[in-house]
């Protein structure tokens, strides 16, 4: 056999095999990361052992005894207890299936809620799919050592927050078995309705969650939201291959060629959901989400659709999560059974959500039931405004046209209406197609020669020729650019500057940074009144008040604490050096930062800098020519790295003899905050500002 083909075989068996192999090895060494490496071992030893003695009858069986071999020599060099030596020996002379419930036990702990939703995701596919770090990466268009480095601290956080291997019981077996479905329903929710890259389905993910939910199912069978999630997904998928045209841009429900509905999935969600019934109890989130799938599944046609029954469904759902998203899914099924008014109502009350701030299925289905009220104009800059939030090409190109249609003549709704993952805020929420807006019309300029905003200025045109003024330095236009692009996201491209009016600011900005510090409330509301009085509408701040900006001083931290800083090892000569001269200086942070190698006085020990003397004693001095290594000029505390080609750093900011730029104090804080954690009482870590004896 060529290595090519011992390749593709190993591939097969280990997608095939996996979860049972680590599964088996974790019950037995209680470490998901090392039952992976060990399994890992024995796929190398597959790769070397195959093409020359062939490919064993039994593959995984051959696998699993490499593996716990693997396991016994472990065991014997870390020296660990006899006793789970010999359980090793034990079941390596007497073969053994695994344990029926170790692939449960897995996804239980692949799936515990001490990880991140992505990090959930991420090692489920892994340990539970059998798929490398590029083909997760690749699925979820991330970079691969995102992934990996997500895997990497997945297995960290289990190890150090001693997760067991075991099944939960009683009451924690129901909040545990939700973050299982909520990670499945998440890796089927990207496939089905990928946020961001150029197709609008990716089969492989949906496939996957299928099986993975099929799996939970089999492993589960009298948890009727586990059979629950697998109807909604059989359904959902039944209507992949009719979803995209030939060109992969959406087609809505009511356009979709019904024919083309894969009955057989169907079937086996009708099939699922039955069973769900049949354990009986109240239904859950997933069985009234399938339930709402099995009316679209079982309509002859859009005419034929029960929306009463859809919507009465989604109060069911709404009162059992009463999240953003299940809101808005019932706002598109009250709309289609009682009339565009009573969903735009519904919808209207979401808009101030700060959850869905940047969700581009709000604005969305809000155009689509503004269209069908007549209400052209406003429905035109609502899906221009969606195209704008959302970052998947198919989606994107699909609203342009919905909003460059718009007119007198109403087209049937879109709206394709599926409830969303309610428990992570993603998914196929809403509609298909009733989705996001980008400016596409900011080709002309606001100002006149003399500089006033004309007539007829858009919020985007007019924006855009605020920053392009000569006055404002790089600071400013970074600050104002942040405000103007929340506003033009919020408010859409296109909407009549003259028809902006300070309620509608005042809405948008309370989503926005309602719960901000006083201080970033207050930067955006200087924007907002600089750029009215630009655009000679001064009114636009009216209903923006000032926030008090009364900061708590700041207790210094606790100087015994403190001291064990200055001695402790493997702390970097960078952060010691700077840790100790504010600690010595008393000086501001930003001012410390600030400091070029030219600043330094070393023999009289100060610096001056920004019109102000900063001096420090022995301690530092003794660091200071340690830290320059020779350099004569730059900014005295650098960066790890140079800066990526995509950043254009000022020219103070950079050393001419390294190319690294100067240390921000983002990076400073969190080396800090780091590096004192264990110090500080509450855990969170000091700040910099702490160290300031009189801080």
């Amino acid at each position: 056999m060529s290595l090519a083909e011992t390749r593709r075989t190993v591939d097969a068996v280990w997608k095939l095999e996996s979860a049972r192999i680590i599964a088996g090895l974790t019950r037995v060494v209680r470490d998901v990361g090392l039952a992976e490496e060990l399994a890992q071992d024995a796929l190398v030893a597959a790769l070397e052992q195959w093409p020359v003695e062939g490919v064993p009858d039994n593959p995984g069986a051959w696998l699993t005894a490499i593996a716990k071999r693997r396991a016994v020599d472990h065991v014997r060099r870390a020296q660990r207890l006899e006793r789970r030596h010999e359980q090793l020996a034990h079941e390596l002379e007497h073969p053994s299936e695994a344990e029926p419930d170790d692939v449960l036990r897995l996804m239980f702990l692949s799936c515990h809620p001490v990880l991140p939703a992505d990090s959930r995701a991420a090692l489920t596919l892994r340990l539970l799919g059998g798929l490398t770090a590029g083909e997760i990466a690749r699925a979820f268009l991330v970079p691969e050592p995102t992934v990996t480095r997500r895997i990497a601290d997945a297995k960290r956080t289990l190890a150090a927050e001693r997760v067991p291997f075991e099944l939960p019981a009683g009451a924690a077996l129901a909040d545990r078995l939700t973050s299982v479905l909520e990670v499945v329903y998440l890796i089927f929710n990207e496939g089905y309705s990928a946020t961001s890259g150029d197709d609008l389905i990716r089969a492989d993910l949906c496939l996957e969650a299928l099986r993975l939910g099929r799996l939970l199912a089999e492993l589960a069978p009298h948890e009727p939201e586990a059979h629950g999630l697998v109807a909604l997904m059989e359904i959902q998928a039944s209507r992949s291959a009719a979803r995209t045209g030939p060109s992969g841009e959406p087609v809505p429900l009511h356009e979709q060629n019904r024919g083309r509905w894969d009955q057989l999935l169907i079937r086996r969600g009708f099939t699922a959901m039955l069973r769900a019934r049949a354990l009986g109890g109240p239904p859950g989130p997933y069985v009234l989400q399938a339930a709402i799938a099995v009316c679209h599944a079982q309509s002859r046609s859009p005419a034929d659709t029960d929306w009463a029954q859809i919507a009465a469904l989604y109060e069911a759902l709404s009162r059992l999560l009463p999240t953003p998203i299940v809101q808005l899914n019932r706002a598109v099924a009250v709309g289609m059974a009682r009339g565009p008014e009573a969903g735009l109502a519904l919808v209207d009350s979401l808009t101030s959500e700060p959850a869905l701030r940047d969700y581009h299925l709000l604005p969305g289905v809000r155009g689509d039931l503004l269209e069908r009220l007549g209400r052209y104009g406003e429905a035109r800059r609502e899906f221009e405004r969606a195209a704008a939030l959302t970052r998947n090409a198919a989606e994107r190109a699909f609203l342009l046209r919905r909003a460059a249609a718009t007119g007198p003549t109403p087209v049937a709704s879109d709206t394709e209406t599926e409830a969303g993952n309610a428990h992570a805020g993603a998914g196929p929420a809403a509609a298909d197609s009733a989705g996001a807006g980008s400016s596409h019309g900011d080709v002309v300029g606001t100002n006149a020669p003399g500089g006033d905003p004309v007539p007829g200025a858009t919020l985007a045109t007019a924006a855009r020729d605020f920053l392009a003024r000569d006055d404002l330095d790089p600071a400013t236009l970074r600050s104002y650019a942040q405000t103007l692009r929340r506003l033009r996201l919020a408010l859409g491209d296109s909407v009549p500057l003259a028809d902006l009016t300070a309620a509608d600011v005042a809405r948008a900005c309370a989503t926005a940074w309602g719960s901000a510090a006083a201080k970033t409330w207050n930067r955006h509301r200087s924007t907002v009144r600089s750029f009215g009085a630009w655009a000679g509408t001064d009114a636009l701040a009216d209903d923006l008040e000032r926030r008090a900006e009364n900061r708590p001083p700041t207790p210094p931290a606790d100087p015994d604490r403190l001291a064990t800083l200055w001695t402790r090892p493997g702390v970097a000569l960078r952060e010691r050096t700077l840790w100790l001269l504010l600690h010595e200086s008393a000086a501001p942070v930003t001012a410390v930062l600030a400091l070029d190698v030219t600043d330094l006085d070393l023999d009289d020990r100060r610096a001056r800098v920004a019109g102000r003397w900063i001096t420090w004693r022995s301690g530092t001095a003794r660091l200071l020519p340690e830290l320059l290594a020779g350099r004569t000029r730059g900014p005295l505390f650098l960066a790890d790295r140079r800066p990526g080609p995509a950043r254009t750093p000022s020219e103070a900011d950079v050393c001419p003899e390294t190319g690294r730029t100067r240390l921000s104090y983002p990076r400073a804080e969190f080396l800090f905050k780091r590096a004192t954690r264990g110090l500080d009482p509450t855990g969170a870590g000091y700040t910099l500002r702490q160290l300031r004896p009189g801080a």
